[in-house]
């Protein structure tokens, strides 16, 4: 019982120190801490967090604002239920405070650095998991004032928890993503064995963002900065894709077995432009009664096949894709269900798994 009740324990603070490094929103990591700790934010669990939360590894890449927010929750929640707020907090806390102007001098403030850490699914003892894949990522701290494309949204999430859930399905294959944002998917499908990794974006500076963050993650990108899609031999490969301006030829350097994409589906104006490039890049080189690895019927396939995960925030809009998908002879099924991946990300509160569907599109012409 004794070694139950320690397990439990390191698994607690493990998942408090991922949801830190991940940037989870502050009343998420302080409901783990309370969990960490028995129900109350203790001066072992705060000593946890101060040594887990400014040291180079982790400060030199985390937000400063972010950091600094969590100690001030911490402090204040600590000090209301007249518990010991530990010295070691006040001081870091107080250092910091001194240093906020200089610091909104010297360091960027629209970005925030996250480590999204994928648990191994291959071990159904949770407490025993170790960490398979951690991506670090550069992404928007303003995303609200439309900087959504350096976001990490839960589509994303799920689509990555796919990827790595279901590995078999995308080794060896050429995957292109259409709307690759920060690039998370991107370093899945590298871990999982893709032969070849294209991602794709319309915006410039989001484009540059995620080369960024494939150079943090140590992968090999396309350094030209041609705006047309052409051959490579790099396996990753950051692309500019205007669904809007591309033209069949731009894309015939590239014949993916697998596109995927994650909540690209967010404009009713951008949905005939991103069908059309489903099509395109979909009917090409169909080869009769290929499968990508699985013998259940959700992952059947006779040629080119997509996973679009996608959260249905706009009725409208979703109802306009379905729509132009069937007269383009594009079959959509939602596979969330028969194909759910593992749960990889329990310390991840804010992340809604269950809102988000997960389409299987594949061309009928």
């Amino acid at each position: 019982m004794a070694g139950a009740a320690a397990q439990d324990a390191a698994e607690q603070l493990l998942h408090l120190k991922l949801a830190f490094l991940a940037g989870e929103p502050p009343a998420c990591v302080l409901a783990l801490a309370r969990k960490a700790g028995g129900g109350s934010i203790t001066p072992h669990v705060q000593n946890f967090l101060l040594e887990n939360c400014t040291g180079t590894n982790v400060d030199g890449r985390q937000n400063f604002t972010y950091t600094t927010t969590i100690f001030k929750r911490i402090i204040s929640e600590v000090e209301l239920s007249s518990s010991t707020v530990i010295d070691g907090l006040y001081e870091e806390f107080a250092q910091r405070m001194l240093s906020k102007a200089k610091d909104s001098l010297l360091n960027k403030t629209d970005h925030i650095y996250k480590e999204i850490s994928f648990l191994s699914s291959t071990n159904d003892d949770v407490s025993s998991r170790l960490i398979s894949v951690v991506a670090r990522l550069s992404c928007s701290s303003n995303m609200l004032e439309g900087d959504t494309g350096c976001s990490l949204w839960p589509s994303s999430l799920f689509l990555s928890e796919f990827i790595l859930s279901y590995p078999e399905i995308f080794s060896t294959k050429c995957c292109f993503e259409l709307g690759s944002g920060v690039g998370l998917v991107g370093i899945c499908l590298n871990y999982v064995g893709a032969s070849k990794v294209i991602l794709t974006d319309g915006d410039t500076s989001t484009l540059t963002n995620m080369k960024e963050n494939m150079e943090l993650n140590n992968l090999c990108i396309e350094q030209e900065h041609s705006e047309v899609l052409k051959e490579s031999k790099n396996k990753v490969e950051c692309k500019y894709l205007s669904w809007e301006h591309v033209s069949e030829s731009d894309l015939w350097g590239y014949q993916p077995d697998i596109v995927l994409g994650a909540d690209i589906m967010y404009d009713p104006v951008c949905v005939p432009h991103l069908v059309r490039v489903l099509s395109m890049l979909l009917r090409r080189n169909r080869s009769q009664g290929e499968n990508n690895g699985k013998s259940g019927d959700e992952f059947q396939t006779e040629g080119p096949v997509a996973y679009i995960a996608t959260v249905v925030r706009n009725a409208e809009t979703f109802n306009c894709f379905a729509k132009a998908a069937a007269d383009a002879k594009l079959s959509a099924i939602n596979i969330a269900s028969s194909a759910a991946p593992s749960n990889l990300l329990p310390y991840m509160l804010s992340y809604d798994r269950s809102s988000v569907q997960l389409l299987k599109i594949t061309s009928l012409s």
